[in-house]
Order: C-alpha cells, then sequence, then structure tokens
C-alpha cells in the first residue's frame, strides 16, 4: 500500500523531511515495504501544489530555491482546502506554532480527521492546547493523531513511553526540554554573561530574533503539559503550568552553583502523586551527579520515573532540520505499519 502524504507548511521541517524521504527510499522500502506519494505541498510563502498521481518533489525544490510560487501543479486551494480535496491518506501538519490559539494548526487538524486523513505533526499547537480534543476527533474518525515530533524532535519520548516503556507506570517526568536555553547555561557557565550568551545561540539558529519563546520557558512549558497529557493521560491547561524561565539569573548565580557542585537547568517537570498533580518549568540548580547536569549545549534529556525500571533517562537532540524531519518520518512508518497488520493478527 502505497501512503500518500499531504505536506502542510514547506519550510525547514517539511524539507527535511522530503530530503530523508528521498535519501532513503531504497532502504524504506526493503525494511519496512514502504512506498510513498507527496501528493500535496501548502505553504503560504508558496502557494499549493497538487497532483494526486505525485508531484516532482525536484521540480518543488527548485521553485522553493527560487523563491517563487508553485507553478508546476500550482493549484488555487487553500491550506484547508487541500486538506480537505485531496486524495492524501497523511496530512502532515508542519504550519507555524502559535502557542496562543493554536491556529491555523488546529483548523487543519480538524479538516484532517473530517475528511478521515491522520495527522502527524511537530506543532506543538495543538498537542498543548487541545490534545483531548485531537485525540478524541481522531479516534471517532479512525485515523491517527501523532505527535512525537512535539516534545524533543526526533528523540523518541512518546513513542518510548507507548512502546519499550509500556507497562511500566510513570509517576513523574523530569528534564531539559529546551536547547536554546540549555546552550545558553552552557556558554554562561565558560565565562559569557546572558546578552552575549543570547547573541551567540540568535547567531547559531538556536535561538529567534524573539527569544521570548525560549528563555522566558513557554515552549518548555507547552512541552510539560504535552507530557502531563499524553505519557500520564491527565486534563492538565498550559495555562497551569507554572513557569519562569532564564532571563533573571547572573553570571554569579552561575559560579556559585558551579562552586557548590550544581549547574543550573531551566527543568521541565510533571509529577503525579496522591496530592494530585504538579507541574513547572523553572531554573534550578541541578546536582553534577545527576544524569540531567551533564547534559550541555543544544542537547535535551528527560528521567522519567517508573515503578518497574526505576528512573530511566533519555538523552538527544531537541531539534534540528534532521531531527524533526526524522520524528515526522518515525510517525508515517507507525501508521504504515499499523495499516499492514491483517485484522485477524491485530491485538
Amino acid at each position: 500500500m502505497i501512503q500518500k502524504i499531504a505536506l502542510v507548511g514547506f519550510g525547514t521541517v517539511g524539507q527535511g523531511l522530503c530530503e530523508i524521504l528521498a535519501a532513503k527510499e531504497k532502504e524504506l522500502l526493503e525494511k519496512y515495504n514502504y512506498q510513498y506519494l507527496i501528493v500535496a505541498v501548502s505553504d503560504p510563502r508558496f502557494g499549493t501544489a497538487y497532483n494526486s498521481a505525485g508531484l516532482d518533489m525536484e521540480q518543488v525544490f527548485n521553485e522553493v530555491r527560487s523563491d517563487q510560487k508553485f507553478t508546476t501543479d500550482g493549484c488555487p486551494w487553500d491550506s484547508l482546502e487541500m486538506i480537505r480535496n485531496s486524495n492524501a491518506d497523511v496530512v502532515c501538519e508542519l504550519a507555524f506554532t502559535d502557542l496562543n490559539t493554536g491556529e491555523p494548526a488546529i483548523a487543519h487538524c480538524r479538516e484532517a480527521f473530517a475528511t478521515g486523513k491522520h495527522i502527524v505533526t511537530s506543532n506543538k499547537g495543538p498537542a498543548a492546547l487541545a490534545y483531548a480534543e485531537m485525540k478524541s476527533l481522531a479516534d471517532k474518525h479512525n485515523v491517527d493523531f501523532r505527535i512525537e515530533g512535539t516534545v524533543m524532535s526526533g528523540t523518541p519520548v512518546l513513542n518510548l513511553t507507548d512502546g519499550p516503556l509500556a507497562g511500566c507506570s510513570i509517576s513523574a517526568v523530569k528534564g531539559i526540554l529546551n536547547g536554546t536555553t540549555n546552550f545558553m547555561l552552557s556558554e554562561m557557565e565558560q565565562g559569557s554573561d546572558y546578552t552575549a550568551a543570547l547573541a551567540k545561540a540568535q547567531a547559531l539558529g538556536y535561538a529567534e530574533a524573539d527569544p521570548a519563546g525560549d528563555v522566558e520557558g513557554y515552549d518548555a512549558r507547552a512541552k510539560v503539559t504535552i507530557l502531563a497529557n499524553v505519557v500520564m493521560g491527565e486534563k492538565l491547561s498550559i495555562t497551569a503550568v507554572d513557569c519562569t524561565g532564564i532571563t533573571a539569573l547572573t553570571p554569579e548565580d552561575i559560579m556559585e552553583a558551579k562552586a557548590e557542585n550544581t549547574r543550573w537547568k531551566l527543568i521541565g517537570s510533571v509529577t503525579k502523586s496522591s496530592e494530585g498533580l504538579s507541574a513547572y518549568v523553572r531554573p534550578e540548580r541541578v546536582p553534577l551527579t545527576h544524569p540531567l547536569a551533564g547534559i550541555m549545549g543544544a542537547t535535551n534529556a528527560l528521567t522519567f520515573k517508573t515503578d518497574l525500571l526505576g528512573d530511566v533517562t533519555i538523552v538527544g537532540a531537541g531539534a534540528g532540520k534532521t531531527e524533526t524531519g526524522f520524528s515526522i518520518l518515525s510517525d508515517l512508518l507507525a501508521i504504515h505499519r499499523a495499516e499492514t497488520i491483517l485484522p485477524e493478527n491485530r491485538l
């Protein structure tokens, strides 16, 4: 069965996914019997291209590199019309993230579900602001809402808890969920002040021109919300997560922690106990003996507190073109595997 894919958004992640698919086309066929067609791409900058038999992606990339609207297989549809009318099986929702309204991504997801299409996304908006609704709509229409890339990019977090850690009860998740701030804190420990560390992060592409989402903790707060709702089955609102960023930390704070064998990290945490749910994002001094203390640069890490294995820590990339593109691929393959299991063999 050939998986037909539509992309909403053709920026860094969408292009990264397509590059991976092209590079690994033979390997994916041989290992997983996976075949695909990209039938549609819709992007505010380039317009919409659609071909029910599959787009010529080399031509699509040529037009994008020329910074021009799609002409080959150009189509007058907007993104919602493309989702509604295309013959795609899966919509990869890769539009920009809005953590205030979740739009336009939530509308894209609703349209996909209503027309019987799976959603795969790295967009934190729908997952953090409307997970219960999105999951309910997906289940109602017998399709998937897959969001692996929303927490630690391609490093498996949600798939880990749903796969290898299945059977364990997870009572707490704590970790470094924002690579930009972790990079900045690493730089500050090496002697940079906050302003210099931020400037370097921006120069390297880790931080946006407006870095508030990272340095104020909003990005990590969205990820904590997703972890609470997906991993722990809670109904946590993003506004219920206490959130403090790193902007008030000084070089003196950094050096004092270092002198006492600790290290500042922006920590995202969610804990479930008999007293209820506790969730926060804030700078914490982590002892150098803790696994999270050794995570430097733009790397992310999460520690799961389980009943059967104790603490399990996973470390990996939290951002990047290839890394996030891989997260989308992993979810596409999961859908493919589920659809190729014969009904009589399903659990």
